[in-house]
C-alpha cells in the first residue's frame, strides 16, 4: 500500500527515474543481494517503505518475525545506501513507537521516555532501531538520513484479511460481508473506546516527497493529520458509508492496544504540508478500492 502509493504520487509530479524492486525481485533480508542492487542502480534518494506489517493480532502471534525480518530489511537497505552514498534516505517508522502511555498529542521528543505497549513491542523495537540507525549514520558519517512516524494508514491496495489486517481495512471488509448476507450484526474487537488517528495512503506518500524534497536538520518528523477518532465512531462512520443496518457488538476479549495515539505534527505543518483527504472520503475511496479487489478474484 505504502510503496504503490509513492510511486503513484511521484509519477503524478513528473519524476519519471524511479528504481523498484517487488519482495519477489528483492529479498531485502539478504544482505549482499541488497548492497549488489545499490552497487549496480546507485539510487540518489531513497524511501525506505518495505517492512513486515499487521493489526493488533498478528503482531503479538509473530512476535519473532516482526522483530527479526524488519532488523534485516532496514539494517541491509540503509547500510547499503551508506556505502553506495545515496545522497538522501527516508524511512519510515510507525507512530508505535511512541510509549504505551505517552501524553497527548505526541510529540517527537517523546521517543524512549516509557514502556511501549506489550503487542505490538517487537515490531516498534524494530523500527527504533531503524531510526537510530539514520540518526547514528547521520552523526558518525553525516548521511542525510530521517525518519518519519506515519500514523495509522489507509487506501489503495491495503490488506484486508481479517486476522492479519489493521483495523479499518479489516472494518470494511466485515460490514461489506455482513451487508451482502444480511447479517444482523457485526462484532468489532476491544471495546471502542481507543482512540486512533488514520491518514488516507495518498496524503502521507505526498508527505513524504514534501520532506524528501525539504531542506531540514529535523531527523524524526510525525506524518499525521492531528486529529483522531474513537474505534467505535470509526465502526459507526464505516456502516454508514457502506450501507451497512445491522448492530455493532463490541468483544471485549479481544485487546484494545494503546488507548490512544495521536500525532503531534506541527513540525510538519512548519515545513509547509498539510494532509488534504478527510475520513470521511478516504473511507469512501478505500470501499471502491476494496470492491475492485474482489472483481479480480
Amino acid at each position: 500500500m505504502v510503496g504503490s502509493a509513492l510511486v503513484k504520487i511521484l509519477k503524478e509530479k513528473g519524476f519519471n527515474k524511479l528504481i523498484t524492486r517487488s519482495s519477489k525481485e528483492l529479498d531485502l533480508m539478504d544482505q549482499q543481494a541488497v548492497l549488489s542492487f545499490f552497487m549496480e542502480e546507485k539510487p540518489a534518494f531513497v524511501f525506505v517503505a518495505a517492512a513486515k506489517v499487521g493489526g493488533i493480532v498478528a503482531n503479538n502471534t509473530y512476535r519473532a518475525e516482526f522483530l527479526y525480518n524488519n532488523l534485516m530489511i532496514e539494517a541491509n537497505v540503509i547500510h547499503s545506501a551508506y556505502l553506495s552514498g545515496v545522497k538522501k534516505l527516508l524511512f519510515l517508522g510507525s507512530s508505535c513507537v511512541y510509549p504505551k502511555l505517552s501524553p497527548q498529542p505526541i510529540k517527537e521528543e517523546y521517543l524512549l521516555t516509557g514502556p511501549l505497549e506489550l503487542t505490538n513491542e517487537p515490531y516498534a523495537i524494530a523500527k527504533i532501531s531503524g531510526i537510530k540507525l539514520c540518526e547514528s549514520y547521520h552523526l558518525q558519517y553525516g548521511c542525510d538520513f530521517l525518519s518519519v512516524m506515519p500514523t495509522n494508514l489507509y487506501g489503495p491496495k491495503d490488506n484486508y484479511d481479517l486476522q492479519n489486517s489493521h483495523v479499518l481495512p479489516a472494518l470494511i471488509r466485515k460490514f461489506h460481508e455482513a451487508k451482502l448476507a444480511g447479517a444482523p450484526n457485526v462484532t468489532i474487537w476491544g471495546t471502542g473506546t481507543p482512540r486512533r488517528e488514520f491518514m488516507y495512503s495518498e496524503d502521507m506518500a505526498e508527505a513524504c516527497i514534501h520532506v524528501m524534497q525539504t531542506d531540514t536538520q529535523d531527523r524524526l518528523i510525525n506524518i499525521g493529520t492531528g486529529k483522531d477518532i474513537s474505534i467505535r465512531e470509526l465502526a459507526i462512520l464505516v456502516r454508514s458509508i457502506i450501507g451497512f443496518e445491522g448492530e455493532l457488538i463490541f468483544d471485549t476479549s479481544k485487546p484494545d492496544g494503546t488507548p490512544r495515539k495521536l500525532l503531534d505534527v506541527s513540525k510538519l505543518g512548519k515545513l509547509g504540508y498539510q494532509y488534504k483527504t478527510e475520513l470521511d472520503k478516504g473511507i469512501a475511496l478505500a470501499y471502491s478500492d476494496y470492491l475492485k479487489t474482489l472483481e479480480k478474484e
